[in-house]
């Protein structure tokens, strides 16, 4: 995971509330209105918190500090409470009515506490809402655009205390709202907020061979096992990359729980010897550390498949998770009938999977892959690695072949044709589409492959990279916080994604604030910077993008901007031209 010196401050959305005329309330019925804020905290405030997935941060008398990972949980929480606070206080009578501010800024993690602007800003907006409204910055409804159901109104800007330039505020009351004004039931309110589903994250399995050599095969049984999971639609399975960044630590459980944001867990070990093979799996409730389910597996090697099976089919029931039909079938599809086969696919994604792009990488994974499908014509898997493995060298130039990437096409194709429901061929068939500018295609292969493995976060990936190209910049947007939610540990990545998408359908506060979020946490990146110049542009942050700018030229003296630009897909070429306008309206030139 991240470092402490990066996990002291991050992007976050923050809302404030408190109560209005409480010092009132408490003179004349200090009994009474203690009693009515319990009743609203358990009853409204704090179940709503919990179906949006926020994080009380502290309570300060009438007040309450709440931190979300997403702007639109964020809002759709304020929006819950007081429409459900509303309902409750023509029903009951209750005293107690709020006024709420939701901000979208930077904020510093002191322990359990949070401070900066982000937080101050959340602070000073709460005051300047309607008692019983929501009063939200301009950069939150940017963020949010069309994703909730109400419309907020533009109150113009504001100075606010400590707070150097003025702030445009929005504002909402459900005077105005038509959900709000028909009665409801809290229990249809809740329903507005589907609950999510059962999640777990698969840590790397131990290696207990006693042979350094053999950790391949723990991490490709790891691996095979998210897989396997991640074709449930009822499960949230956390990715592969962010699961591994805790291989060769021996973390709390609870704490992987946090940072993840799972329920369950599942740890292990392996030992291989000779042809036997011992697979123990224990799953723990990230809660509270206690175990769920625990079982040890002593097979020979020619099982492993049907271990996997097993391994899956019990967290599935520990979890009480229903397998449809299909998704029982998918479990069962046997890669390979080849185990030798199987164990040089094994080997070669070790490769691929290290992100150690390098000739040597490229030449061992073409000769894995090679004998791969020797033994076994018909292996999909290993046929979408070696395509894989060739766009890597196109990308990099390491051998120099002129047909690099028609190699990686034909190889791509070939691994959908042999094996159409595997979600590993799909992906990569939709990256070689990307790289070829067929969008359409692009398209198809990520949704065929989040059709058979819906908790695909490379797939989502590439599909909010086709929504971004093709036009659809804001449909990009929650695929691309599906993709965060299920790889919490390469969200650097995604950020750029997600900035890149807000840049161009013109929403340059929010892109900005993404890109500055990227940067953090990925220093060295020229390109985040480099679209962060044309949305400081459109924002008229003239000497801010020049900074930025001469950074990028530190960082890496070659880039050119409108080189990068010419690389992106674009299919409506004003896109392209909203992003090369910011550039130019920041006064600089390549």
């Amino acid at each position: 995971m991240a470092e402490n010196d990066q996990n002291d401050r991050r992007l976050a959305a923050i809302l404030a509330a408190d109560v209005v005329g409480y010092s009132r309330m408490m003179g004349a019925d200090e009994a009474g209105t203690l009693a009515a804020l319990k009743h609203h905290r358990e009853a409204v405030f704090d179940p709503a918190v919990v179906r949006h997935k926020g994080r009380v941060v502290k309570l300060i008398g009438d007040g309450t500090l709440v931190e979300f990972a997403s702007v639109v949980d964020a809002v759709r929480c304020a929006l819950d409470i007081q429409r459900s606070a509303r309902s409750g206080s023509r029903r009951e009578g209750s005293p107690i009515v709020l006024r709420i501010g939701v901000n979208l800024g930077d904020i510093i993690i002191d322990g359990d506490d949070i401070y900066g602007d982000g937080v101050n800003v959340a602070a000073r907006l709460e005051p300047l809402a309607e008692p019983g409204g929501v009063c939200i910055a301009s950069i939150v409804n940017e963020s949010v655009g069309n994703r909730i159901d109400v419309t907020f109104r533009d109150c113009g800007e504001v100075a606010v205390k400590n707070i150097a330039r003025p702030i445009r505020i929005w504002k909402w009351h459900p005077d105005s709202d038509a959900v709000a004004a028909q009665p409801a039931a809290p229990a249809a309110v809740a329903a507005a907020a589907e609950p999510e589903p059962p999640s777990i994250a698969v840590l790397p399995f131990d290696n207990m061979s006693g042979d350094p050599e053999q950790e391949y095969f723990s991490d490709g049984i790891t691996e095979d096992i998210i897989t396997d999971l991640s074709k449930i639609a009822g499960l949230l399975v956390i990715a592969r990359n962010s699961s591994f960044a805790y291989k060769g630590k021996n973390p709390d459980i609870r704490a992987v729980g946090r940072e993840l944001g799972v329920k369950s867990v599942l740890e292990g070990s392996i030992r291989r010897a000779g042809n036997r093979v011992r697979i123990t799996a224990q799953l723990i409730n990230a809660a509270n550390g206690g175990h769920l389910w625990a079982e040890r597996y002593d097979r020979d090697l020619t099982d492993i498949f049907a271990v996997q099976d097993e391994v899956t089919r019990h967290i599935v029931d520990a979890l009480k998770v229903k397998l449809t039909a299909g998704e029982s079938a998918r479990i069962a599809d046997l890669p390979t009938k080849s185990l030798e086969a199987h164990d040089l696919m094994l080997r070669a994604r070790e490769l691929l999977f290290g992100q150690r792009n390098s000739r040597d990488m490229y030449d061992q994974v073409i000769s894995l892959l090679g004998r791969a499908v020797e033994l076994d014509p018909d292996y999909a898997e290993a046929y979408a690695g070696i395509a894989m493995a060739h766009n890597l060298d196109f990308q990099n130039h390491w051998t120099g072949a002129p047909d690099a990437f028609e190699r990686s096409a034909r190889f791509a194709s070939l691994a959908v044709e042999k094996g159409p429901n595997v979600p590993y061929a799909r992906f990569v068939a939709a990256v070689i589409a990307i790289w070829s500018r067929d969008l359409e295609k692009a398209k198809r292969e990520s949704e065929a492959a989040l059709a058979i493995n819906p908790n695909y976060a490379q797939a989502l990936g590439t599909l909010a990279l086709v929504e971004i190209y093709s036009g659809n910049p804001e449909a990009a947007i929650p695929v691309a916080e599906r993709c965060m939610r299920l790889d919490p540990g390469f969200v650097h990545q995604t950020l750029h994604f997600v900035g890149t998408a807000y840049l161009v359908a013109g929403k340059y506060e929010t892109a900005a604030a993404t890109f500055r979020e990227r940067i953090r946490l990925s220093p060295k990146t020229d390109l985040s910077r480099g679209l962060l110049v044309s949305a400081l542009g459109h924002l008229g942050e003239v000497d801010e993008a020049k900074r930025v700018w001469a950074e990028v030229k530190q960082i890496s003296p070659k880039y050119s901007f409108a080189g990068h630009l010419a690389r992106l897909p674009f299919t409506n070429p004003a896109d392209a031209e909203r992003i090369k306008e910011g550039f130019a309206k920041a006064g600089l030139g390549e």
